[in-house]
């Protein structure tokens, strides 16, 4: 139709689509930020303001605060007197089921006796961990690196009691026993457990670091008294009100026991989160200290109905910890006795 050299046979290119260019709005948070809404965990801020990596009651594989400062009461290692050294080789040479560790005797473990302590880390010996913590709380004011001071735990600004406070109240050091004795009357007039006091530990090395300052002659019981109330409240059921600790201590009011509190929490930039294994490792970090200083916790035989009651705790863990495995789709790993006997294997004990 038409020649097909004419015009009429070819169209007209199409003119191109102009896109509008619709401006992207990246809302990008920064590098170190990784929530959303803008809303930042606590967990995160710790990373952010660098206190994982140098905060021992945050990341359970940097050492605990007080450990490190018990070892400068005599160096590295503690040191032992002639004496004690010649009274140890002297008891080893029997074949007794003691040994000595420091002129103390300990009772040993032998083929046909156990001997085990009441204290597990979760259901620690309460006496002898009030002890750990007085003494860890010790070396944290014998060896002290900062000066700084903050006008809450003044105890010449917020006195404890309507005694006068003396004028060289920040120029001596308290004894272990005077701290134990402290620390022991807050607890036992509290009803507070042991579990507790590793809490009140962690608050205090966490308040440490954060606040950038020292426990000293003049703040050691303000501050103890703010980690104990704060750590009652989070760990115990039942906690502690403070008009309760206003009984214990006669002369202060609730007023002051509530400013404590808030800047306490302030302090700690309301970070009251103690995770298992930071936990775990001040249990065994106290108990470290405890054997280094002779405060060896009380031992005992091992009977019939202690081992039987230990080893249903170690199969419910194990069946628990079992049905987690398979929950999260964890492949369990078998034992070298499970591949050689095709099943579990049970050693029979003799008891005494």
């Amino acid at each position: 139709m038409g020649n097909s050299n004419s015009c009429c046979a070819y169209s007209s290119p199409q003119p191109e689509r102009k896109v509008k260019e619709v401006p992207v709005f990246e809302e990008r948070l920064p590098d170190r930020d990784h929530s959303t809404n803008n809303l930042q965990h606590i967990s995160e801020r710790e990373t952010v303001d660098g206190y994982t990596d140098a905060d021992p009651s945050a990341d359970p594989t940097t050492g605990t605060m007080f450990l490190e400062r018990s070892k400068l009461e005599n160096g590295i290692t503690r040191k032992r007197s002639h004496h004690q050294i010649a009274n140890q080789q002297s008891i080893s040479s029997n074949s007794m089921t003691y040994s000595s560790t420091a002129g103390n005797l300990k009772k040993s473990s032998s083929c046909s006796t156990i001997y085990l302590d009441d204290s597990t880390v979760s259901q620690p010996n309460l006496r002898n961990t009030v002890k750990c913590v007085s003494l860890a709380i010790y070396y944290h004011i014998k060896n002290r690196q900062s000066e700084r001071r903050l006008d809450i735990f003044d105890e010449k600004l917020h006195p404890l009691t309507h005694d006068p406070v003396p004028d060289d109240y920040d120029m001596h050091n308290p004894e272990h026993r005077q701290i134990y004795k402290f620390v022991r009357t807050l607890f036992n007039a509290a009803q507070l457990t042991a579990e507790c006091a590793i809490i009140t530990l962690v608050y205090l090395e966490r308040l440490l670091t954060y606040a950038e300052l020292d426990i000293a002659p003049c703040n050691w019981k303000r501050i103890i008294l703010g980690a104990i109330l704060l750590a009652s409240k989070v760990w115990d059921d039942q906690a502690v009100w403070n008009v309760d600790y206003c009984q214990i201590l006669k002369d202060i009011t609730v007023e002051d026991m509530n400013e404590l509190e808030r800047e306490f929490l302030e302090l700690l930039q309301f970070n009251i989160n103690v995770p298992s294994s930071v936990y775990a490792k001040y249990y065994f970090d106290l108990r470290t200290l405890a054997e280094a200083n002779d405060l060896l916790f009380p031992t005992e035989p091992l009977s019939k109905e202690r081992a039987q009651k230990l080893e249903a705790m170690s199969r419910v863990m194990q069946d628990k910890f079992t049905q987690e495995a398979l929950k999260n789709g964890m492949k369990k790993w078998s034992s070298m006795d499970n591949i050689s006997q095709g099943g579990p294997r049970r050693s029979v004990a003799i008891l005494s």
